[in-house]
C-alpha cells in the first residue's frame, strides 16, 4: 500500500524491547493509518492511544486489534501512571504517542510522552511522517535525562524540517509548556 501511494520508509527500528515513539507531526486522520502501514511494513506491533469516540461501534474492535488503547479525555484519569504501569508489566512494548494530542494546531505539545518514557525508564524514539517528501520512518533515539528543556531541544531540532499533511496545523517550532510540578 505504501509503494502504491508513493511513500518510502527511512531509518531503522531500534533493537529495543520497549520505547515510546513520538508520532509527529499529527495534522490528519491519515497519520494513524500511514503509521500503521509503516509498522506492518517493518513487522512491528505498535500500540497507540486514541480518544474514546473512535473505539465505539463499528470500529472499536478493529481499533483495539490494531493496538489502540482507549483514553477518556473528558476527565483526569492518570493516563501517564497507567501507561508507565503497562510498560513495567510488559516484556516488549512500542507505544506511539502524538505529542500534540490532536490534529488541530496547538501552541504547545503535551508532555505525557516524555513523562511516560522517564517514569518507565525507556527511551523516546522519534517517529515521523514527512508529507512533503512522502517519507515516514524512524529518527534518533533520545534517552531522557530528566531535564525536559535539554531533551526537547534535541527533539525540536529533529522535527524542524518535517512537514505534516496540513503544515498550517503544525507548530512553527516544537514548543512544550512545562508545568511546575513542585
Amino acid at each position: 500500500m505504501l509503494k502504491l501511494t508513493g511513500w518510502k520508509f527511512e531509518g531503522k527500528v531500534p533493537d529495543l524491547p520497549k520505547f515510546v515513539m513520538t508520532a509527529a507531526p499529527h495534522t490528519s486522520n491519515w497519520d494513524l493509518l500511514n503509521t500503521l502501514f509503516f509498522a506492518f511494513s517493518v513487522n512491528e506491533k505498535i500500540y497507540w492511544m486514541g480518544k474514546e469516540a473512535i473505539f465505539k461501534w463499528p470500529f472499536g474492535g478493529i481499533c483495539k486489534w490494531l493496538g489502540g488503547i482507549t483514553i477518556d479525555r473528558s476527565k483526569s484519569n492518570s493516563v501517564v501512571d497507567t501507561i508507565i504501569k503497562r510498560f513495567r508489566e510488559s516484556e516488549e512494548l512500542i507505544l506511539a504517542v502524538s505529542p500534540s494530542g490532536t490534529r488541530k494546531k496547538v501552541a504547545y505539545w503535551k508532555t505525557g510522552f516524555y513523562y511516560i518514557a522517564t517514569g518507565a525508564n525507556v527511551p523516546v524514539v522519534l517517529g515521523f511522517l514527512d508529507y512533503r517528501r512522502r517519507v515516514g520512518g524512524i529518527g534518533p533515539v533520545v534517552h531522557p535525562t530528566g531535564d525536559i528543556k535539554v531533551d526537547m531541544k534535541i527533539i525540536r531540532e529533529f522535527y524542524s524540517s518535517i512537514t505534516g499533511k496540513y503544515p498550517e496545523k503544525t507548530i512553527g517550532t516544537v514548543a512544550v509548556r512545562i508545568k511546575n510540578t513542585k
